[in-house]
This record gives C-alpha cells, structure tokens and sequence, in this order.
C-alpha cells in the first residue's frame, strides 16, 4: 500500500530499519549480572543526515513496547513510526538539522537480540536461558553502536518518554562526557514500589498462562492471554481517570442495556480488549517480562543519595512531567531536578497540564514540539559559543 502525499507531508518518508551486530565470541559483552552475551545484534534506524563532524546526532529512546521505528514509513504501512509527530522535516526533532537515531532496545524483540532471538550454543531460541538484562546494559549495548559503528563521540541530546527517558538519564551518568542534553519526558530516576508492583501483576498473567510453558513457547501456541492481560493492565496504567471517564464513561458496546453475563458489555472493556489483541500479534511475552524487569532494577541512586548519583553529569537537562500522569507522577520529576540543580546544572523543568495520564507524551505533541524546539536552538547556540 503506498503512502498518500498528505501522509509523507513533512515526514521522513520511507525508511528501512538496519541492524549491527557486535560482541561475537570470545569477544562476548559482560552484562551487569555477571553474565557474558554475544553475538549481539541491535536493529536500529535513522533520519536525516550526520553533519561532516558528527555533532548534530541526537537518539531517541522508545518504551517498553516500542521498538526502532519512531518516524516514516515502513514500505507498505498505513501509520508512521511511533513519535513520527515529533520527527521529520521543520519538526520538534528537525531532521533538516539533526541526524536523530532509535535503537530497539536489547531484550527487545523487533530485531535485536532477546530470548526470541536464536541461541548459537543451542541452535534454539533463548528462551529463559536468555541472561536478566538492566537498563544499563541496554546503554552499553547502545554506546557500542553509536560510538564504535556510527563513529559519533558526542551526543547532541538523548531524548525520551517514559523507558526511553530512564534510557537517557543512565547515558548522562554513565557517561557524562559523551551527552551534551538530556529531554526526560513522564521518567524518574528509581522505579518506586508501586511501579514494581503493576510490572509483576502482568508478569504473573503471562507466566500463569499453560502455554507460556515456562518461556518455552517458541513454535508452539504462545501465552496470548496472559500477555494479552498484562497489556491491558499496562494501558490502564498509561491512561488517567478523567481521559477514561470522558472517552468511555460507562458506555455500553453495541447494545443498548445490560446483559447480566461476563460479556464486553462497556465500551471500555471492548476498547481493552481490542488493544491487548493488537499488541499480542505485535509483541512477544518473554520479552516483556525480562524489559520489564529490566525497568524494575533501575535506580539511579541506590544509596539513597539522588544528588551525589548525579555528580559528575555535565549535560543540560529539560524535563518534562504531566499533571494527571499517575504512574510516573510529577513529585518523581521535581525529585530528580531537584537533585540536578543541587550540582548547579542547567535544568529546565515544565509541568504540562494535561488530561492524558501517562499516555501524554505520545499525545501532548503541540505542547512538548513547543518545548523540544526551543530548548533545542538554545543547546546548540551554547554549543556555538
């Protein structure tokens, strides 16, 4: 199916994800547990064009359950990429100026190595024989990529929402001299209790399900409901009370009253329903479980202390919260940036008024391109100076 001229207006047009593959035996990557990976490959893609001296790169970072492809068209797609809104010519990430890179992450299942991936020892896919992996190691697999395939010492800005921008907050820690700007949008700098517990609710309804067969599923009936349950979970989260209220409310689902029986009766159940059938067509289980994970183990400051964690970063910092965002609530951001100007940084922090919930980085575009755009111009004229 080809992209109608309005769909390709001010995009990047078709793109095609590329891959990298590293850390081949006995070369293998040590993970932050211990264990030793490889080969590895990471899929990735990119927009626009990398300047003579490499310094217009800025790198996205999706979420849980994206991947690579945040903008254009993949040949034959009726929707773009995941943020195409933000992405493009004379957009919030102008690819006229910057040359903007999204990595799926490793762990993921979109084309980098994950348990979906084929094991070399066993000729099998991993499974759970797959290693427990962390946000830091998705950097380091990141860094490899960008600093030794790519060639591109130092980041104009790493930039994302939700995982994504946990993923930018660890590059400017781990490597302060390699990230000039940070964009933390609807992140924080440690998972709470909370945000553990919801992750383990969905990992117990795939893991609960017969055929998850303890990760073994690959060519058999995969757990579609467990992972179906885990995402509809998910999506309750990423939504607020009021934005459910107004586009469902209690609304009942082609009929016009009550059946007294466990069908989807309300819109709401129906709209769940809907998206969680999506996604398992899209997503695979192991997987969720070990991003998840991975999400889980993220603490940025592990003796307490948020404001020593962030010593010695040296990037500008804009961070974004929204009001009705309840899963990653403001008081977490205004902890962080807190924190940031403790070490005298440059820190810009804005608060959106939105009824969106968690889901407003994805749909608060005017407001965040606003920002993005302007914090942007001023990075690159202090870069000049």
């Amino acid at each position: 199916m080809e992209n109608t001229k309005e769909q390709l207006k001010n995009s990047v047009g078709n793109v095609e994800a590329k891959t990298f593959t590293f850390a081949e035996p006995p070369g293998e990557m040590k993970l932050e547990s211990g264990v030793k990976l490889g080969p590895i490959t990471l899929a990735y893609e990119t927009y626009g064009t990398l300047n003579s001296d490499k310094t217009n790169a800025i790198v996205i970072f999706h979420t849980l359950t994206m991947d690579a492809h945040a903008a254009g068209f993949h040949q034959g797609d009726k929707h773009p990429g995941w943020w195409d809104n933000l992405i493009g010519p004379s957009k919030a990430f102008d690819t006229n100026k910057y040359f903007v890179i999204c990595v799926n992450v490793l762990g993921g299942c979109k084309g980098s190595t994950g348990p979906a991936s084929i094991n070399p020892k066993t000729g099998k896919p991993y499974g759970l024989n797959f290693p427990v992996i962390t946000v830091n190691d998705m950097v380091e697999t990141q860094r490899v990529l960008i600093r030794d395939h790519l060639g591109i010492k130092k980041i104009l800005c790493m930039a994302g929402g939700s995982m994504g921008g946990l993923q930018a907050l660890q590059w400017a820690v781990a490597y302060p001299d390699e990230v000039a700007s940070v964009i933390a949008i609807a992140a924080n700098a440690r998972q709470t209790a909370q945000q553990i517990a919801l992750h383990e609710v969905g990992r117990q309804a795939i893991m609960k399900d017969p055929d998850w067969k303890n990760g073994d599923y690959y060519g058999k009936s995969i757990p579609a409901n467990g992972l179906a349950v885990a995402r509809m979970l998910g999506h309750v989260t990423y939504m607020s009370d009021k934005s459910m209220e107004e586009k469902f409310g209690r609304k009942l689902f082609d009929k016009e009253k009550f059946g007294y029986d466990f069908s989807h009766e309300f819109e709401v159940e129906n709209y769940l329903k809907y998206r969680s059938e999506n996604f398992v067509q899209r997503f695979d289980a192991n997987s969720y479980l070990y991003i998840s994970k991975a999400l889980d183990y993220f603490d940025l400051a592990p003796n307490g202390d948020l404001a020593k964690a962030f010593r010695n970063i040296k990037a500008s910092f804009l961070v974004v919260s929204f009001t009705s965002d309840w899963l990653y609530p403001a008081y977490q951001a205004k902890e962080m940036v807190k924190a940031l100007k403790s070490n005298d940084l440059d820190v810009s922090y804005c608060e959106v008024q939105s009824d969106y919930g968690h889901d407003a980085f994805l749909v608060e575009i005017a407001g965040q391109a606003h920002l993005i755009q302007h914090y942007l111009a001023r990075i690159q004229r202090e870069i000049k100076k």
